[in-house]
């Protein structure tokens, strides 16, 4: 993997780009196995280094004829997870690991010290999917006033909602609030025993791929739910993590993980509570991988060896097909090797005739990728089988059974794996629903103007269509919903969709705006009912989180364009960053470069642009509109 990444960064983009120049087919090949690489670079937490393979793969993107939008978007989301998880190691913690242990998806969560009987089957009156992905039973203790759940909405993506007993029923579901609500998926909601902290796992927030965990407190004083923080590394992954609980005795925090897992199965992480967590920055990718991987302390009082295992053919049958796990595991990592040179060998081949011979086999050797790979899937979930034989028994197995790095110490002593069990099918009266408008950003068959046209104090991001000197009509909104109408000084109408409580939600929905006809719609900010910059808003919600800021520099060429000179300068010290051109619609020219981790090293390129030309420069926060400046 160290020396695939090396070679990406030693040959850049257009190295490739000028061999396959014209040959849409090729360019559409080498950005689709870049993304993979990067996916790859991704997962073992080698974020600068996907970052730099996504941006090549975007690269290759853009010289097709015919670049697809929906892949691009796709590209350009990797890009900023790949940045949120370079940012994020710097602020990781390292908890103590008491166990962990893999169960099967279908029942972990009986496994948690929680109340017997608290789990009931879905489908049922507050969630009406079956078992839905990751999320297979809905927590309702029978002693509790109040029942905290997500369960899909219209467009099936699944939002937290509450309902607490009053009187004779429960009340109708509502949500727990726009600021816990990203619009991509948040489930297995839990309180923390004094109920004044909320944890949850969404794909939507500022995150790194999949299901992270993240944190949010009551604000009794506003009484609504603050924006969600990412717990961060170990907690969170570009696996999926969910399912974060704290023991009632306060010694415990335990999650669900299928990192390094198969589908149907996940590790419970089970670690020493921590009240006032250190944080640590953790920039080495090995470390990071090492830290991630969640490690067990182990008792030295305790140590087995390979002979405490029962010789019997259940044993026999899984060591034989972890045996066969592991050695197609081998044989990808060789032939991804084998890639790896013959990728080394055509980028600085000469010979045309010999450089053809090498692109055949490299084609033949990706397509052979899928194929071992789908024999490993299969491979895994017979080795699953047994598992499962194991723990109808009641054994838990350890996955390094057999393997030859020798035997482990077992867990250390203070906490028992002891399976719960389920509660009755839920069966409770529910009140029907209040018909309240809703102000979750969709796009439906409709469009809908919002039922109160004004906006929640606070920061507030929307998406703006367009603007028109006539009154829109329910055709002109294109099934946008809840769309804002307002005017102008000069009296035009403008129009814009959502309201969101981040930038981040408010940048994810763009490109679903866009799709819908309005090519130029841009994010806009208001703050308290009233228009400010997004760099300004941008700026006031990271003081209120812990999110980091970014920065870009923003350059317009009085002459309309750069320089040659000037713009090989600013690759140079703009090394590893996106350098965009854009277009105002005034028909202003704009480079943008960055992002930037460290507002030096952009003021240090501004001073170099601004010394060695007349351009207008700045610096800005990363994601600012130039409609907004």
């Amino acid at each position: 993997m160290g020396r695939f990444s090396c070679f990406f960064k030693m040959i850049p983009a257009f190295v490739l780009c000028f061999s396959f120049a014209g040959n849409a087919y090729a360019q559409t090949h080498i950005a689709d196995s870049l993304v993979r690489l990067g996916d790859s670079l991704h997962r073992a937490y080698r974020f600068a280094e996907a970052h730099g393979t996504y941006l090549e793969a975007l690269g290759h993107m853009s010289q097709r004829d015919s670049t697809d939008s929906s892949a691009v978007f796709s590209v350009n989301e990797r890009i900023l997870m790949a940045e949120n998880g370079r940012n994020m190691a710097r602020f990781a913690r390292k908890p103590k690991v008491i166990d962990r242990r893999r169960f099967s998806l279908e029942d972990f969560f009986l496994y948690y010290p929680l109340e017997d009987r608290s789990w009931r089957s879905i489908p049922n009156q507050l969630d009406s999917s079956a078992s839905d992905g990751l999320v297979r039973a809905l927590y309702a203790p029978e002693w509790d006033d109040a029942i905290l759940f997500s369960a899909p909405d219209g467009k099936g993506v699944r939002n937290i909602c509450l309902t607490e007993f009053e009187d004779t029923v429960w009340t109708a579901p509502v949500p727990a609030g726009e600021a816990v609500t990203s619009g991509s998926g948040e489930i297995y909601p839990m309180f923390s025993p004094d109920r004044k902290t909320m944890y949850f796992a969404s794909q939507g927030f500022y995150g790194i791929g999949g299901y992270d965990l993240y944190m949010s407190d009551w604000d009794a004083e506003k009484g609504e739910w603050t924006a969600p923080r990412n717990m961060g590394f170990p907690y969170s992954s570009p696996a999926d993590d969910f399912l974060f609980v704290n023991s009632e005795d306060g010694q415990y925090s335990l999650f669900a993980s299928n990192r390094e897992c198969s589908r149907d199965s996940v590790f419970v992480y089970v670690l020493e509570y921590e009240e006032y967590p250190v944080h640590v920055p953790v920039e080495e990718p090995d470390s990071l991988l090492a830290l991630s991987r969640l490690e067990p302390l182990r008792s030295k009082a305790s140590r087995r060896d390979d002979t405490d295992f029962p010789d019997n053919d259940l044993t026999r049958k899984y060591m034989e097909r972890m045996a066969r796990v592991r050695s197609l595991r081998d044989s990808i990592s060789d032939l991804s090797f084998s890639l790896e040179e013959l990728r080394t060998e055509y980028a600085f081949g000469n010979d045309a005739e010999e450089r053809s011979a090498i692109t055949d086999r490299i084609l033949r050797l990706e397509s052979e990728l899928p194929r071992l790979q789908d024999v490993l899937d299969r491979a895994n979930v017979d080795l699953r089988d047994v598992e499962m034989e194991f723990l109808k028994k009641g054994v838990f197995i350890d996955p390094d059974l057999g393997d030859d790095s020798g035997s482990e110490d077992s867990p250390m002593d203070g906490y028992e794996f002891r399976r719960r069990s389920a509660g009755a099918p839920l069966d409770i009266e529910v009140a029907g629903p209040e018909e309240k408008f809703d102000y979750t950003f969709m796009v439906l068959e409709e469009g809908r103007l919002a039922e109160d046209q004004s906006l929640p104090q606070g920061v507030v991001y929307q998406i703006q269509m367009y603007g028109s000197a006539k009154k829109a009509s329910v055709k002109d909104l294109r099934g946008l919903s809840p769309v804002y109408e307002s005017r102008s000084p000069s009296g035009l109408y403008i129009y814009r969709a959502g309201r969101f409580a981040s930038f981040a939600q408010a940048a994810a929905s763009v490109e679903a705006v866009r799709r819908q006809g309005f090519r130029s719609a841009y994010v806009t900010a208001c703050v308290d009912g009233k228009d400010v910059p997004v760099s300004k808003a941008r700026a006031i919600e990271a003081s209120r989180s812990s999110a980091p800021l970014l920065y870009q520099v923003r350059i317009e060429p009085v002459s309309g364009e750069l320089d040659p000179s000037l713009a090989a300068g600013i690759v140079e010290r703009a090394s590893g960053k996106d350098i965009a051109r854009t277009e105002t619609e005034e028909g202003i020219v704009i480079f943008m470069a960055g992002p930037f981790n460290d507002k030096a090293a952009a003021d240090a390129l501004a001073a170099f642009v601004s010394e060695s030309s007349d351009c207008n420069v700045s610096v800005e926060l990363f994601g600012s509109e130039l409609t907004n400046k």
